[in-house]
């Protein structure tokens, strides 16, 4: 690696060079084949944009961890003083205990208290008190085009901050996928999977997870309503059960209910149904549109997942579906998703 100094009358500029890589500084450039001249700058100045995500990183930062199980590595976040932190399923794996090493650079053990695998979400705790805890967000209200800020540990390089936006919430990678990702274009690196997704306020509004693909650009996080249902559950009972209806939903929208000749213009559709499940048993089939549930209405996707949230197995539900013309009230009785 070359090591180029620059010399101005009131800067010192040092910058890395390596295979002919240009790096941008101040308002020239410096390449491995020559130099630009590089404006001298007084002062940085920092644009309100910029301002927020400073301040975000620096109060977000000393909350966010590095996880590390044997050679491999992840994130996590600090969500309470006594040290209780999230991170992936998929990180701890099977693990009993883990690695934790703090932003101050401090190394304790974990001990995994649980783990959801549906939703790759797990619980850990740290002898410790006083920790920097990260605020929660709500979940349920973000909105598309949000500022996104992840911070994390990808390929081992700690403390790594990026930025984007919401691209798009209640996303799903399967049938059997109840959860709901937040989609972000902040990039998600392996590394990164347990660590926080911030918004401009800098509380956790989703833990990273999963990427789609090695260079796409869609990275996707488990919402922070859905991981801190994980946490209290495994906190007071050490396991988690959930209630399960059975359906692959979709959000309706003008432009899909004109296209597909609805009866109503918001609500969850339901695209698909899961064998053996209670909407089956329920007579739900594909393109009905559930527009209640116990009477709270059901605008979308998002609603339904949140209403289901507060239930539990065995509860005994009434729906309010929509089937063309028809409207039809089924009565269904949960199942236990754990």
């Amino acid at each position: 690696m070359k090591v180029a100094t620059v010399r101005s009358s009131s800067t010192l500029v040092a910058a890395a060079l390596a295979g002919g890589i240009g790096i941008g500084v101040g308002q020239g450039f410096i390449t491995g084949h020559g130099m630009a001249p590089v404006q001298a700058q007084a002062s940085l100045s920092r644009s309100d944009d910029e301002r927020v995500v400073i301040d975000v990183v620096r109060r977000a930062r000393p909350a966010v961890v590095r996880v590390k199980r044997g050679e491999a590595t992840g994130s996590g976040v600090v969500i309470r003083k006594d040290g209780v932190i999230l991170t992936n399923a998929h990180v701890v794996d099977d693990a009993k205990t883990v690695e934790i090493r703090l932003a101050n650079g401090k190394t304790l053990t974990g001990q995994v208290l649980g783990v959801d695998a549906a939703v790759d979400i797990a619980v850990v705790k740290v002898s410790a008190t006083d920790m920097p805890e990260a605020p929660m967000a709500d979940s349920d209200r973000l909105d598309v085009g949000q500022r996104a800020i992840a911070i994390g540990n990808p390929m081992g390089l700690e403390g790594t901050v990026t930025t984007g936006v919401v691209s798009a919430t209640n996303r799903n990678r399967s049938l059997d996928d109840f959860v709901g990702f937040i989609q972000t274009d902040a990039a998600i690196n392996p590394g990164n999977s347990g660590g926080p997704l911030l918004d401009s306020e800098g509380r956790v509004m989703g833990i990273n997870t999963w990427i789609l693909g090695r260079s796409s650009g869609l990275g996707f996080a488990v919402p922070i309503n859905v991981a801190r249902d994980v946490a209290q559950q495994v906190l007071e009972t050490g396991k988690v059960r959930r209630a399960v209806l059975g359906v692959m939903p979709g959000s309706v929208t003008p432009e899909i209910a004109q296209k597909l000749k609805l009866a109503v213009t918001q609500g969850a559709a339901v695209v698909e149904v899961s064998p053996g499940t209670p909407a089956e048993a329920a007579g739900l089939k594909a393109e009905d549109v559930i527009t209640q549930i116990d009477g709270q209405s059901v605008a979308n996707a998002g609603d339904l997942r949140r209403i289901l949230r507060g239930k539990k197995p065995g509860d005994s539900v009434s729906l309010t579906v929509r089937r063309g013309a028809q409207t039809l009230n089924p009565k269904v009785q949960l199942s236990d998703g754990s």
